[in-house]
C-alpha cells in the first residue's frame, strides 16, 4: 500500500492491508517486522564540529583585514592596539559561532521531540514498550498528555483532540475522528482520521494502527529535508556579505591611499629631525588605525539584535515562527 493513501481507507481496510487486527501483532511477528523496518527513530547525521564552525568565522574579509591589522600593530610594538583589535575579532567570532551552533542543533531538536515510550497492544495484551520498538501494524493507545510515537490511522476515538503545530504550525488542537474517510489530496492538517509522530494529544483518547515509523513519518521527512538541504545564505545574508566585501575593499583602498599620499607628502616636504623609516612606520600605524576604525565589526551583532527584537514583536502578536 502506498504511504500516502492510508487516510483514504477505512480503519478495517488499513488493518487488513497491514495484516494486523484489533488485538495487535503477536510478539514473533513484531520482531520480524522490526528487522524489516528498523527502529522507530530519526537518524541524525553528524553535523559540523564546533571547532570547524568557530574557525569558519575567520573567513570573512573584514575579519581577515582586522587580523592583518593586529599583526601589523604587533610588529610595530603597539600592544594595546593589538589586544583591542584581537578582542574585537574574538568577540565577533564567538557571536557568530553561537548563532551557527544553535542552527546545527535543528535535527537533534527534532529527535528530542519523539515520544520515549508507547502503550501498545500485542497478542491482545496492553503493554508499555520503548517507542523505538514500534512497527507498522502495531495497535497503540493514546491518551491526554501523550506524545504520538508514530504516524497512525485511528480505529477508535473518543473526544480526541491533537495539537499538530509541530507539523502544520496551527496552534489550536485539531479534532480527530476515526470514522472519517479523507480525500487523497487532503492536506496533513485536514486528515481527521490520522495522528502523526511528535504531535501531542491535548484531550480525549484513541486507538490507532501504526502505518509509518522512523524516517518514513511526516516528521521524519522534515528531518530528511533538513539533513539533505544545502546550506544557502538568505537574501539578507547575501546582501550583508556583498556589502561587507565592498566596505572592506573600499577601506583597503582608502587606507593605502592615505599611506601613499602621506609618504609622498613627507618626501616632498621632509620634517627636520624625523627620518624616513620613522615616518613610514608612523604613517603605516595611522593607516592601520584608520582601517580598524572604519571596519563595522559590530554590524553582525546589530543585524542579529534587530532581527531578534522584530521576532519578539511578532511573538507578542501570537505569530508562530
Amino acid at each position: 500500500m502506498a504511504d500516502n493513501l492510508w487516510h483514504t481507507l477505512s480503519g478495517d481496510r488499513v488493518l487488513s492491508s497491514l495484516t494486523s487486527s484489533r488485538d495487535g501483532l503477536e510478539k514473533e511477528e513484531a520482531v520480524q517486522r522490526f528487522k524489516k523496518y528498523g527502529p522507530n527513530e530519526l537518524t541524525v547525521q553528524e553535523g559540523t564540529s564546533p571547532l570547524k564552525i568557530f574557525l569558519s568565522q575567520f573567513k570573512d574579509l573584514m575579519v581577515i583585514i582586522l587580523l592583518i591589522a593586529s599583526l601589523i600593530t604587533a610588529a610595530l610594538g603597539e600592544w594595546v592596539d593589538t589586544i583591542v583589535i584581537f578582542i574585537i575579532v574574538i568577540l565577533n567570532s564567538l557571536f557568530g559561532f553561537f548563532q551557527e551552533y544553535k542552527a546545527e542543533k535543528a535535527l537533534l531538536a527534532l529527535q528530542m521531540m519523539s515520544a520515549p515510550q508507547a502503550v501498545v497492544i500485542r497478542g491482545g495484551k496492553e503493554i508499555l514498550i520503548p517507542a523505538r520498538d514500534l512497527v507498522p501494524g502495531d495497535i497503540i493507545i493514546i491518551r491526554t498528555g501523550d506524545m504520538v510515537p508514530a504516524d497512525c490511522r485511528l480505529i477508535e476515538s473518543i473526544n480526541l483532540k491533537v495539537n499538530e503545530s509541530a507539523l502544520t504550525g496551527e496552534s489550536k488542537a485539531v479534532v480527530k475522528n476515526f470514522k472519517v474517510v479523507c480525500q487523497l489530496d487532503d492536506f496533513i492538517g485536514d486528515r481527521e482520521n490520522m495522528v502523526f509522530s511528535s504531535t501531542m494529544v491535548e484531550y480525549g483518547r484513541g486507538k490507532a494502527i501504526v502505518v509509518k515509523t522512523g524516517m518514513q513519518t511526516e516528521i521524519g521527512r522534515i528531518a530528511e529535508l533538513i539533513r539533505g538541504e544545502k546550506l544557502e545564505q538568505t537574501p539578507l545574508q547575501q546582501k550583508l556579505d556583498k556589502m561587507g566585501k565592498q566596505i572592506g575593499l573600499l577601506i583597503l583602498v582608502i587606507c593605502a591611499g592615505v599611506f601613499v599620499v602621506s609618504i609622498v607628502k613627507f618626501m616632498m616636504n621632509p620634517v627636520p629631525g624625523i627620518g624616513f623609516p620613522d615616518e613610514v612606520l608612523e604613517m603605516l600605524l595611522v593607516a592601520v588605525s584608520l582601517a580598524v576604525a572604519a571596519i563595522p565589526e559590530g554590524l553582525p551583532a546589530v543585524v542579529t539584535i534587530s532581527l531578534a527584537l522584530g521576532l519578539q514583536r511578532m511573538v507578542k502578536r501570537h505569530a508562530l515562527i
